[in-house]
């Protein structure tokens, strides 16, 4: 397999997660805090020459009834630029519910919530990419 880029992208920040080279496991990379388009491309372009990244799974934000609103198509439109500066395949991953999963999995780690805060999109982006490789998983 390839190593996967997750990414949970927000307007503030974005949670990166990283998968090991066999796609068995999921981890936490970093989060960076948002500034611009440029500025944010090129974070995620270093992360990607330094980890030798083959994909991308971006987490889309789909309503409850499973359409596209506003948030996720800001997603796809910031991937869209990623997926032309890194010259990558970019999948995209419903996130519904990583955000709360990943809060419940940090209140149920004892951490303080300062902690909490800076690595909550980190947890949110292992949740997408765990999810997403499991499907391979799932096919073997």
């Amino acid at each position: 397999m390839a190593v996967i880029l997750g990414l949970d992208i927000g307007d503030v920040r974005i949670g990166v997660a990283i998968s090991d080279e066999l796609g068995m496991a999921a981890h936490p990379l970093c989060t960076i805090t948002r500034k611009n388009r440029k500025v944010d491309l090129a974070a995620l372009n270093a992360l990607i020459d330094t980890h030798g990244v083959d994909q991308i799974v971006v987490g889309l934000p789909l309503r409850l009834n499973g359409e596209v609103g506003i948030q996720a198509q800001k997603v796809k439109k910031f991937a869209a630029f990623l997926e032309r500066a890194s010259n990558l395949p970019i999948s995209f991953w419903d996130e519904s519910f990583t955000t709360v999963e990943a809060e419940q999995i940090l209140q149920q780690s004892k951490k303080r919530r300062k902690k909490q805060k800076r690595i909550i999109d980190q947890v949110a982006a292992v949740l997408i990419l765990e999810s997403y490789l499991e499907q391979f998983r799932n096919r073997e």
